[in-house]
């Protein structure tokens, strides 16, 4: 496949996943050019071990991170604006819709610790399967499922917890 087309098929999905990390827009897109410009530097050693969006979005991912510790700055999503979160299994229940339960479940889902964290992110914001969040970590499908599912059932918890101390 000829980069460009790599460029076209997963920009999007790059651009998603790191606009939901960082909540704003300009840092999206810087980051996103920069992963495509790591991308095209060590293309030769794309092994294949993974799909190539799992790949871009790992590059992506440990390039915002590197801008954040660059920049000293923590670009909060809570700070961001966005109105939601999207749960492709909707298993966070309907309160999503609502702009004030959508930014406890942010709050709750950063202060959650890895691996349930980074799970919950690439399943929600990077849309990736089961079985690529598992490619990721050197585990199992069913590794990242109750992971993942687990880190739904603590961002439940706390959402109750958080509602009966009101």
């Amino acid at each position: 496949m000829e980069f460009e087309d790599i460029y076209k098929t997963y920009f999007k999905s790059v651009y998603l996943y790191i606009m939901q990390l960082s909540g704003n827009e300009h840092v999206a897109e810087e980051i996103t050019s920069e992963t495509f410009f790591k991308a095209i530097k060590s293309i030769n050693d794309f092994r294949g071990d993974c799909d190539m969006r799992v790949w871009l979005c790992q590059i992506a991912k440990n390039t915002y991170y590197s801008y954040i510790k660059k920049n000293k700055k923590v670009i909060s999503l809570e700070e961001s604006g966005l109105a939601s979160i999207s749960d492709p299994d909707d298993l966070v229940d309907s309160r999503l819709g609502d702009r004030e339960d959508a930014r406890q479940i942010r709050k709750i889902m950063h202060s959650l610790p890895d691996p349930y964290k980074e799970v919950f992110m690439w399943r929600v914001f990077g849309e990736l399967s089961f079985k690529d969040i598992g490619d990721i970590y050197g585990k199992t499908d069913n590794w990242a499922c109750v992971t993942y599912h687990r880190a739904v059932k603590m961002i439940q918890k706390r959402m109750e917890e958080i509602k009966n101390e009101k």
